[in-house]
């Protein structure tokens, strides 16, 4: 599952020049059992497997070599930009991907440092939520991409980026804004920040209330953005 994410595109060429490094590790290898079981059903009755205790101990300890040990789960904090930005200051991330009804409880209690949710829905494993976290986290590693590309983000200040446009200036009789062919670098700043505003205010209501506007320059896109509305 992690072949095609992992090594293809910007993760693939942080790999070659060394920024990161990426291991995988099968729960099964670690098993003494001849069929390497991982799972066992629940004490206590109930639909589903648990993933064991001993193999996951085994399996991370073998491993671990200090940094946060993360599960996902979606019991876990909600994942967001700013917990991204957070493990992307850590040497060394070790991410558990659970399976079936879950872990034993006994992983989590004693074991786990971390518990993250990619969002409030159920996935047949942490395969892809480990994708989600890996991907976030690896690109805010220093060159990973250039530094510019990350400073004006969606939800890097609990705010959504503005629009973007390319060539043709004309599409389908659709034009390019044309403050953005000015040239005028002042201008272009200032429409840029209000439509990010707008963005944010129509989209995500829960992220603007959140949001410090109370510069002069602020007030004034808000006073702008209310006439827009009303007109």
């Amino acid at each position: 599952m992690f072949q095609g994410p992992f090594t293809e595109s910007i993760l693939k060429r942080a790999q070659e020049r060394a920024l990161l490094s990426i291991a995988l590790h099968n729960i099964r290898d670690v098993t003494t059992d001849k069929h390497h079981i991982v799972d066992d059903y629940p004490y206590g009755g109930g639909a589903g497997m648990v993933m064991k205790p001993d193999p996951i101990f085994a399996a991370i300890e073998a491993v671990h070599q200090g940094g946060p040990i993360i599960y996902l789960t979606p019991q876990g904090r909600l994942f967001n930009q700013q917990i991204a930005q957070e493990l992307a200051q850590e040497p060394r991330l070790t991410l558990l991907c659970g399976h079936y009804e879950g872990i034993d409880e006994r992983v989590c209690q004693h074991l786990i440092t971390d518990e993250i949710s990619i969002g409030d829905y159920v996935l047949t494993g942490g395969e892809l939520a480990a994708m989600v976290v890996v991907d976030a986290v690896s690109r805010l590693i220093p060159d990973v991409l250039a530094a510019e590309s990350t400073q004006e983000e969606s939800h890097g200040s609990n705010m959504l980026e503005y629009p973007h446009y390319t060539r043709p200036p004309e599409f389908r009789g659709w034009r390019v804004p044309d403050v953005l062919l000015s040239g005028h670098h002042a201008q272009i700043t200032r429409w840029r920040r209000k439509e990010a505003i707008r963005r944010t205010r129509q989209r995500r209501p829960d992220l603007f209330a959140k949001l410090d506007l109370s510069s002069k320059q602020d007030q004034k896109i808000l006073k702008e953005l209310d006439e827009e509305e009303q007109s």
